[in-house]
């Protein structure tokens, strides 16, 4: 009984279902499933060097954890970097967790997608590598067992989520270029 239970669970958390993905060039969708924890200018100390607007998600154990590209472009930069495994809903999570950056030039200007670990989650999967084109709302990578996802935008770009919308990756529109 336990061996069908852990089976059951395992299948329903790396499920990866189709998506609807907006086919406009213009809009930034989620790139994963979860709630929106930070939606507004990013905090210096997080983001990566300059100015950005920061979407972050928590992807609880229950959401799809299969990460989507937010906007097509080529990937310019893949950075990964080892780290702690504290709760990825916390602040500190965002620098001090396992990560890795993924940069996309989207019409001459970098958008940053970063897959952040949790306490559960102790491997990231990338499968996007400097150079590869990519579309939005294409898969990349997965975060196993509870995570955080933070999108660095041009600060030009207007977001359309607030913090407490629940998301869903490759399909809800969270900006507009």
């Amino acid at each position: 009984m336990v061996l069908l239970a852990v089976s059951i669970f395992m299948t329903f958390f790396f499920r990866d279902p189709e998506r609807a993905v907006p086919t406009s060039s213009s809009t930034v969708v989620s790139p994963a499933d979860g709630k929106v924890m930070i939606a507004g200018k990013a905090d210096p100390a997080a983001a990566p060097p300059g100015e950005w607007t920061q979407l972050s998600i928590f992807l609880s154990p229950l959401d799809v954890h299969i990460n989507r590209i937010p906007i097509g472009g080529q990937v310019t930069r893949v950075e990964y970097k080892p780290g702690s495994f504290l709760a990825a809903y916390r602040w500190e999570a965002a620098t001090a967790n396992e990560r890795n950056d993924v940069w996309i030039d989207h019409l001459g200007e970098a958008v940053v997608c970063r897959q952040v670990v949790g306490v559960l989650a102790r491997r990231l999967v990338c499968r996007v590598s400097e150079g590869d084109r990519v579309d939005t709302g294409q898969r990349f990578g997965l975060m196993k067992f509870g995570s955080r996802i933070d999108l660095f935008l041009p600060t030009h770009v207007s977001l359309l989520v607030k913090v407490g919308d629940r998301l869903r990756g490759g399909e809800t529109v969270v900006a507009t270029w």
